[in-house]
């Protein structure tokens, strides 16, 4: 829906945008950064509880008198009239709100999917937040919105925009890329001085570390003496192998194997750990999109969750040149390791909105397609008759595996991993087996269309 008056361009009024998810904790990122930029205004709020997001807006400076609950269309054309945010209950509403691009952040599948296929149909750019809905239907939410005249694209400040920024602008310098991926989100921090890991609020006594702070001569035996000292730790989540799924629809790779590495390793080892194994590294292929853990003393810089790229090098002067400058290259000298060390989340997320909207560019040069499917293996035997059951941080199914196959090897039948969240099983499933599409009853039946569409 264009929200231009005649004599009005677009760059000359400020970028408007609708928020779902608004009282979450991205939400409150983009909000509090939306304050400081004159050029963007958050439109309509959409969320479960109004209440907390006027509280949320009025404590990061927003003026109260601008914040309207509103509940009905008359109340939205109101507000938008005045100038004001709207604060709507749910999304039902959005199909009769004025913005120029909607911020999709409610982390649920089927909510998440229905607000942007509606946005787009009516005319409105997507930024998508949710990557549960990005890895099952992202592919056909992009066709959707070509066919509309508008932009679909993940949102800067997540891992999955940003790594396929940095995929695209080294694959534009012709360099040959190896491996991309991205670290966990949360660092391992080893203190020899007491022995122990901290991993968040968590500590382990780990003092076998110690003695695997270097690679060594044995790169692939010294990462698993590494994971056997961490293994109390969960360090896999869901929502990487959701990002990682997100990433492959973007750049065209896959992964290596299907729970992912996640390798215990330091940022200035990356280059070694992601050579192939021929060269002493983990790899079996090239072009792989992977996940890592960071090892750090309590002194270093974390990795922020940030993002990299394992290359090829090429002229032996230059990269010996820019190692030299501190650029992590492997000991051998046949991989650089080029990386962000940062996502900012909803900091960043402005960077997509104005350049969707006023360019019509989105995070990503080529458009999504299938490469690796985002499934769930069995973590022990379940029974017919069993709810899926989705939540946590991390939006985690009870009692499934997350694994990430490339598209040309999973079974035609595998059932996308948050297609199951919250549908229920109507036969016995062995640990260990994928989940089936025919082992689901209850799923969310558009959001199968946009999978099979996709």
């Amino acid at each position: 829906m264009n929200t231009d008056t005649p004599g009005d361009p677009l760059t000359a009024r400020p970028v408007t945008y609708a928020l779902t998810g608004a009282g979450g904790g991205f939400a409150r990122t983009l909000l509090a950064q939306s304050l400081l930029m004159p050029d963007l205004h958050p439109a309509v709020l959409c969320d479960l509880d109004p209440a907390a997001v006027i509280a949320l807006c009025t404590e990061l400076g927003y003026d109260p008198a601008t914040l309207a609950l509103v509940s009905d269309p008359d109340g939205l054309r109101a507000a938008h009239a005045a100038g004001h945010t709207a604060v709507v209950p749910g999304t039902a509403l959005l199909a009769d709100a004025a913005y120029d691009i909607l911020v999709e952040a409610t982390g649920s599948p089927a909510t998440g999917f229905r607000a942007a296929r509606d946005a787009l149909t009516g005319g409105h750019h997507v930024a998508m937040v949710s990557k549960e809905v990005d890895s099952v239907a992202g592919v056909a939410l992009d066709r959707l919105a070509r066919r509309h005249g508008v932009v679909y694209t993940p949102a800067a400040g997540d891992q999955p925009a940003n790594l396929i920024e940095w995929y695209d602008r080294l694959r534009t310098l012709g360099l040959e890329i190896v491996a991309i991926g991205k670290s966990g989100e949360y660092d391992l921090v080893f203190d020899p001085a007491t022995g122990e890991v901290r991993q968040l609020g968590q500590t382990l006594s780990a003092p076998a570390l110690a003695e695997l702070l270097t690679l060594g001569d044995d790169v692939p035996a010294t990462l698993a003496a590494r994971a056997r000292a961490v293994a109390p730790l969960k360090r896999a989540a869901a929502a990487d192998y959701c990002e990682m799924a997100v990433v492959a629809a973007g750049t065209g790779l896959v992964p290596d194997r299907e729970d992912l590495h996640y390798p215990v390793a330091r940022v200035a080892e990356l280059a070694d750990v992601y050579a192939l194994r021929e060269h002493g590294g983990v790899l079996d292929r090239p072009g792989a999109v992977d996940v890592f853990s960071v090892l750090r003393l309590p002194e270093e810089a974390s990795f922020a969750g940030g993002v990299f790229a394992v290359v090829r090098t090429h002229d032996p002067v230059t990269w010996r040149t820019l190692a030299e400058k501190g650029h992590v290259v492997s000991r051998d000298g046949r991989y650089a390791c080029l990386y962000l060390p940062y996502h900012l989340m909803g900091v960043e997320t402005p960077l997509t909105l104005l350049a969707a909207v006023r360019d019509g560019v989105a995070a990503g040069a080529a458009a999504p397609a299938r490469h690796a499917v985002l499934a769930g293996r069995a973590a022990r035997g379940l029974a017919a008759g069993s709810v899926l059951a989705m939540g946590g941080h991390h939006h985690e199914i009870d009692g499934v595996d997350p694994v990430l196959l490339p598209a040309s090897e999973a079974p035609s039948d595998t059932a996308p991993f948050y297609l199951a969240a919250h549908a229920r099983l109507v036969r016995d499933v062995p640990a260990g087996a994928l989940i089936t599409l025919a082992d689901l009853d209850g799923y969310d039946t558009d959001l199968l269309a946009a999978w099979t569409a996709g």
